[in-house]
């Protein structure tokens, strides 16, 4: 395992972070399967770990493994602040300190104002006392390590660079986000102003990995045949040595195993200006076939009328890089369309804008389902439902 300083602490922090939004699931976490990601992650040279308080049951997963381990202290802890739900200045107290009953821990060592989209939503939390709250933390040794993630635009980030004496940032960047939201140039600013930068999203929610169009998935195989797509879009990262640690939301040891054996080689500047080109071609292909910026964070559920909001992108995307017939096939087993009457499928949506304030994509949800429903339901497709109903019936 590589390792790269934080520069405001010392801290040697692995080029390979595991995000735990994604721990395999079944109705719940898996348990058994994550705490065996985990430790074998920990084994192996990750010493990073990021969760969050509004990732469900995440928490309480990374903090039991943990405790029943005996590992806390071989890992810095990252969570996240859900900002939005305090209101009083109590409220701090109250959700840290569920937060540490969940991690089963005395001390966050990076801790985040998750989500800090503008200087609006800044002002607001720091009326509240948010500032003297950090300063009381920081001085009982409860909070080791300040910083914000962010899903804004690149102006804004450059303003909260700015409002607080940050010691680290989290940000949205992939060879596919290079100039939105943060960016390539707020990466750089930050790095500039002393700050460890963790990336997020390295794979846009796995595009990058299993939804990479077949047009660019020869490109990579012509360039390296031994190098999977996930890992080319972790070394473009890695290359740069503004680049802290690299955050993977790894749900299988497949994954753990792809992403470590790339984590051995991530050295600053060692792309070769051959398989730069490379990126910029692939580029050109995505930007041909994926039409919605989902990355399936799922933030935007649940929907109140049951639309599988990041199914229905996730089979659009795919209908465009993959071809209609596979695009079709996800839709129809993503939203249960044959199973129920209406299932989870687009037809359901109201336009009723409950999930677009929460995409940190910003996406226009309910206009873009209405793509979907053009693309994934054409005029027949309701009596190709009719005939699929009778002959399920005639089974009974």
């Amino acid at each position: 395992m590589q390792y790269r300083v934080d520069p405001k602490s010392g801290n040697k922090l692995s080029v390979l972070g595991f995000g735990c939004m994604r721990f395999p699931r079944g109705i719940s976490i898996d348990f058994a399967k994550s705490e065996k990601l985990v430790l074998d992650a920990i084994e192996r040279g990750v010493n990073y770990f990021d969760t969050a308080y509004v990732y469900g049951g995440s928490e309480d997963t990374l903090g039991e493994i943990l405790y029943k381990n005996n590992v806390r202290e071989k890992i810095f802890l990252a969570t996240k602040l859900p900002h939005g739900k305090c209101k009083t200045y109590e409220d701090f107290d109250r959700l840290f300190n569920e937060q540490l009953r969940r991690l089963k821990t005395d001390y966050i060592d990076y801790y985040l104002i998750h989500n800090l989209p503008d200087m609006a939503a800044w002002n607001a939390v720091s009326a509240v006392g948010l500032e003297k709250w950090l300063a009381k933390k920081k001085t009982s040794g409860q909070i080791r390590h300040v910083g914000f993630s962010f899903h804004g635009t690149q102006a804004a980030f450059l303003e909260l660079l700015d409002v607080y004496p940050w010691e680290f940032c989290q940000i949205q960047y992939n060879y596919m986000n290079e100039t939105y939201q943060a960016g390539r140039l707020g990466l750089q600013k930050a790095h500039e102003k002393g700050l460890p930068v963790i990336i997020m999203e390295p794979l846009l929610g796995g595009r990058l990995a299993s939804g990479v169009p077949k047009k660019a998935v020869k490109l990579f195989g012509e360039a390296n045949p031994d190098i999977t797509p996930a890992a080319w879009a972790m070394k473009w990262l890695w290359n740069q040595p503004e680049v802290t640690v690299v955050l993977s939301g790894m749900n299988a040891s497949e994954q753990l195993d792809d992403n470590i054996s790339t984590a051995e080689n991530a050295f600053a500047d060692s792309l070769a200006d051959s398989e730069l080109a490379v990126f910029r071609k692939v580029k050109a292909v995505f930007e041909e076939s994926y039409k919605v910026p989902c990355t399936g964070c799922n933030y935007c559920m649940p929907c109140p009328k049951n639309v599988n909001i990041p199914g229905c992108f996730a089979a659009y995307n795919a209908s465009y890089a993959n071809g209609f017939v596979t695009g079709m096939t996800q839709y129809l087993t993503s939203t249960d369309a044959l199973h129920s009457s209406g299932g989870k499928r687009v037809t359901n949506c109201v336009k009723c804008g409950a999930c677009v304030k929460k995409c940190p994509q910003h996406i226009n949800i309910p206009l873009e389902l209405g793509n979907v429903k053009k693309k994934l339901e054409p005029f027949w497709f309701g009596a190709v439902l009719k005939i699929a109903e009778q002959m399920a019936g005639g089974k009974q």
